[in-house]
């Protein structure tokens, strides 16, 4: 059974910076690649970034591009989301999720673990 569990969320000014971690433990690392995924009251839930374990690929996007960085210790088990230049819009519930990477937008259906989610708040 595969776990996910996420860490780092917070309250802070449009401007600010937060770094999200998810541990990752048991069958999550048969899959091929840690995603992380927003959603906002009343929207859907989307993709953020991914990333392959091993890092070779990533994705993110094009809301938080240039903006969050996505990255591994695979040695720790643990994924990171370095938020950076953070806006009102990007507050949402924060989830990872480990799956399948398909070089593309990161699709729900591609993830079969999901960690509850940390709340990112970024007030104006």
């Amino acid at each position: 059974q595969g776990q996910l569990v996420e860490s780092g969320g917070g309250s802070v000014q449009a401007g600010g910076s937060l770094r999200l971690s998810c541990a990752a433990s048991g069958d999550t690392y048969s899959s091929n690649c840690i995603g992380w995924f927003r959603q906002a009251p009343g929207k859907e839930r989307e993709g953020v970034a991914t990333i392959t374990i091993g890092g070779s690929y990533t994705y993110y996007a094009d809301s938080v591009k240039g903006r969050f960085t996505i990255s591994q210790d695979k040695a720790k088990n643990m994924v990171y989301l370095q938020m950076n230049s953070l806006k009102p819009e990007d507050t949402a519930m924060y989830y990872c999720a480990a799956g399948w990477f398909n070089y593309g937008p990161l699709r729900i259906k591609d993830y079969n673990y999901w960690g509850k989610g940390t709340q990112v708040t970024v007030s104006s």
